[in-house]
């Protein structure tokens, strides 16, 4: 089988099928030993603005395609990814860290997202309304146009394919913006997928490059919603941006999300549920359990299971193949978890385990003695950091969980499954688990946060359509009425 991806598609100049004049581009570096991957086309603003044109034309023609075409375009693109999996997962590894099981599962997720996709074109795309005698009255589905997905680093591949796949099986065509450190298996991994599975051209087109990029994709008449998911800071100045334009806007941003372990809970499992939901992929996830509230009466038993786990999980480079935790993603990023840890330990916090680093491999961490106010339990950071919270009552549990901007994801786990919903009941958060830890999704399930975690807007399985078309209202007569004037 031939590769997906040749040298002429890792070359800096290589985009869109095309090659850009001057080759202006960047390099692309795997995170775990600062090698250069591969260089990336960086786009400018004018070329945003040619291809959100040429992407404009395009979707008319494939929004009239017939829903067998459409779908067929899908089940091929997943056929593709499964043939392709080692190097796509390969890629996943080497650009983003991504140990090898967590590039196991962001590859079958999407392949599930692709798969969804597929079945969108026959499925119901409107309504028939009440109306007076002789009108039909529908309401129906239309695509929006051309839609701008501005996708990050964390989950390159999947948190891109689950916006630009059921964008696309609606009608739309899709302009998607990578991260720039993940332009391949976030961007051009996606890109050829659907060349080969026989998209028309022009119907998706990959946009690597920076801010500029960005910014234009934002601004562009041709463009009519933008899809970001990222941190909050960047997600509030391209909110502002599009909704300047009056595109539709969704927001999948950051989040300080709380896992409550009840006193109740079984040790082992409690323990084993805050390691994966605090240090899964270095906890560079959105969902990831930036809060662990334990009742008092097990915490100090808890906090020394987990430090005891965190000393025997192995950091380093993915693809040795040995380790449990990779590289965060750059050295800003270490920067910011070490300036958190540095700042709460300066208020009174104290470091169980972990805290040391080699290269961009933090150490899983254990944080303890952290209260209201410090830098750890208010601020995401976006590392493998366990923050510890002891608590007496959930009326406490409730009140500290809820001490944030944020609202994305929640857990309790207890073994009074009724205690746990009733808890959970009264925490502000789109994602909510009994008897799991904060870091789940399905697919086929709708996602987003509320307050600094996001609009409100969601994404995946039911919510797509809402997402990714409008309304639009028809009525049908035998013949025209005559008004009275």
């Amino acid at each position: 089988m031939t590769s997906l991806l040749d040298a002429a598609h890792l070359d800096g100049r290589f985009f869109d099928g095309n090659w850009i004049e001057g080759g202006q581009g960047y390099d692309v570096l795997e995170p775990a030993t600062g090698a250069v991957l591969a260089r990336a086309a960086s786009v400018d603003a004018a070329t945003v603005a040619r291809t959100a044109a040429a992407a404009r034309t395009a979707q008319r023609d494939w929004a009239a395609a017939t829903p067998d075409v459409r779908a067929s375009v899908f089940v091929q693109a997943a056929a593709l990814a499964r043939a392709h999996g080692e190097e796509i997962v390969t890629w996943v590894m080497r650009e983003s860290g991504s140990v090898r099981a967590k590039a196991e599962f962001e590859l079958a997720i999407t392949i599930k997202a692709i798969e969804l996709a597929a079945a969108m074109p026959h499925q119901a795309q409107g309504l028939v309304l009440p109306s007076e005698p002789g009108r039909l009255s529908l309401a129906r589905r239309r695509p929006l146009g051309v839609v701008g997905v501005i996708a990050p680093f964390n989950f390159p591949l999947y948190l891109a394919m689950r916006a630009v796949a059921p964008a696309l099986a609606v009608g739309n065509a899709v302009l998607l913006k990578p991260d720039p450190r993940t332009a391949v298996c976030g961007g051009l991994v996606i890109a050829r997928l659907f060349e080969q599975a026989g998209l028309p051209a022009g119907a998706l087109s990959v946009l690597p490059g920076g801010g500029e990029a960005g910014a234009a994709l934002c601004a562009d008449p041709n463009v009519a919603m933008i899809q970001f998911t990222g941190s909050t800071g960047a997600g509030r100045k391209v909110g502002e941006a599009a909704s300047r334009h009056l595109k539709k806007v969704s927001l999948e941003l950051g989040g300080k999300n709380t896992l409550i372990i009840l006193a109740d809970a079984d040790l082992d499992l409690a323990t084993r549920n805050a390691a994966w939901g605090a240090w899964l992929h270095q906890g560079q996830i959105c969902m990831t359990a930036g809060r662990i509230l334990v009742h008092r009466a097990i915490f100090d038993a808890f906090a020394a299971r987990l430090a005891d786990k965190a000393k025997a999980l192995p950091a380093g480079d993915p693809m040795s193949g040995t380790v449990a935790v990779g590289p965060l993603i750059s050295q800003p990023q270490l920067d910011h978890a070490r300036d958190i840890l540095d700042r709460s330990v300066a208020a009174g916090a104290r470091i169980l385990a972990g805290g040391t680093a080699e290269g961009l491999c933090l150490a899983p961490t254990v944080l303890d003695g952290v209260a209201p106010g410090m830098a750890a339990f208010e601020e995401e950071i976006f590392g493998p950091v366990a923050v510890l919270v002891p608590f007496d009552t959930d009326d406490e549990a409730v009140t500290l969980a809820n001490d944030t901007e944020y609202g994305l994801s929640a857990a309790v786990i207890s073994r009074d499954v009724g205690r746990a919903m009733a808890l959970g009941e009264r925490l502000r958060a789109g994602l909510l688990h009994i008897n799991d830890q904060t870091v789940n999704d399905e697919v086929v399930n709708p996602f987003g946060g509320v307050g600094a975690s996001g609009n409100g807007s969601a994404i995946g399985g039911p919510a797509n359509w809402e997402e990714f078309t409008h309304w639009q209202w028809v009525t049908i007569k035998g013949a025209a009425p005559a008004y009275p004037f």
